[in-house]
């Protein structure tokens, strides 16, 4: 499946990314963590209020009135924001580092995909993930491993807010990938909504009335064969985006070594205008799906913004630290090439030393 590739605009940022934020003061927004603080799935959820047992061995006693005690959110999902017109930038999780989670939670990512298919992490890493990211108010979608129900039920259970099946290559297979996310009728997904996560542990007595309008489900298309079907792909009930995949394409065509190849390109250009043609009727397409890509380091986040795609993903977290720590040695080996010893150069280095540690 696709490993990633990094922007080389992201790549060259990262080093000085932190200093720009340095000079640019952090604009804390209370409500945007507050809003989020008992969401799992649903960002407009309704707790239930839970009513305390009554002591046995005094029936007679007063039960307090918890009826008054709710919690409720009111924060827009992905889907409605999508509808509403945005065009969302995120990045992919590979770490499977809370910290980095929540680190790109607070950076202010509209999404962040936790990455099972090439990532080390299982559901248990993503759950971790996840949790840090709702502290932040960030939706979280998570990328299978594979498109199989038993995959999809593990993971929808602990409440993303997307989910994203790889190498979908025809209609049929879309359709099974959106009945994974359906509990009977309408699908074959397994049902523990009472205890899991995603129904805030069963207390959010709206879960089922609303999970299939909040759940984003996105379908990756990433093969000659995908490509020649993408517009049936893209008009299956139930699918929310096409998220393309340009490396495993290029593999697909033989250019595994070359995913900037003309012909790959051309391809992906038809696929992206097939996709675009039947889109979601508030863009004016017919009623299909989302555009959603991958930046690469010849297609950058704005180029794909341009052509019409909704959701952008433009860096890795692995990627952005990779380059950070590249360079960080790099300055220091070519310090020591240099040999530069006077008293200027060491006072220079010296001045800002601490600014420098704790800003890079």
């Amino acid at each position: 499946m696709a490993a990633l590739t990094y922007p080389a605009a992201a790549a060259a940022a990262a080093t000085s990314s932190l200093s720009t934020l340095r000079r640019k003061p952090f604009a804390f927004n209370p409500s945007k963590f507050l809003s989020f603080s008992s969401q799992t799935q649903n960002p407009s959820t309704t707790l239930r209020s839970l009513t305390p047992l009554k002591s046995s061995t005094n029936p007679t006693a007063a039960t307090p009135d918890l009826s008054s005690i709710t919690s409720s959110t009111t924060s827009q999902s992905l889907k409605s924001r999508l509808h509403s017109g945005e065009t969302l930038y995120g990045i992919f999780l590979l770490s499977f580092s809370p910290t980095f989670a929540e680190i790109a939670g607070l950076a202010g990512y509209d999404f962040v995909v936790v990455d099972m298919e090439h990532g080390p992490g299982g559901v248990t890493d993503a759950l971790s993930c996840i949790r840090a990211l709702a502290a932040t108010g960030t939706p979280a979608i998570l990328r299978l491993p594979d498109n199989c129900p038993i995959w999809a039920k593990k993971a929808l259970d602990i409440g993303p807010h997307g989910i994203m099946f790889p190498m979908i290559e025809g209609p049929k297979a879309a359709k099974k990938a959106v009945s994974y996310c359906r509990f009977p009728p309408k699908g074959v997904r397994g049902s523990a909504h009472t205890v899991v996560r995603a129904s805030s542990y069963g207390i959010d007595e709206g879960y089922l009335g609303n999970y299939e309008d909040e759940l984003l489900i996105m379908c990756q298309v990433e093969s000659e064969e995908g490509v020649k079907r993408i517009e049936e792909i893209a008009a299956v009930d139930g699918v929310d985006c096409i998220q393309m995949g340009p490396l495993d394409l290029s593999a697909s065509m033989g250019y595994l070594w070359d995913p900037g190849n003309k012909k790959v390109k051309d391809m992906m250009r038809t696929a992206e205008k097939a996709v675009l043609a039947v889109g979601p009727k508030p863009t004016g397409g017919k009623g299909g799906a989302y555009l959603s890509g991958f930046a690469m380091p010849f297609d950058g986040p704005d180029d794909l913004r341009k052509r019409g795609y909704h959701m952008v993903s433009g860096a890795v977290d692995v990627g952005l630290f990779r380059t950070a720590a590249v360079e960080d040695v790099k300055r220091f080996k070519m310090g020591l090439m240099d040999g530069s010893n006077d008293d200027e150069d060491e006072q220079q280095d010296g001045g800002d030393a601490d600014d420098k540690y704790w800003s890079e």
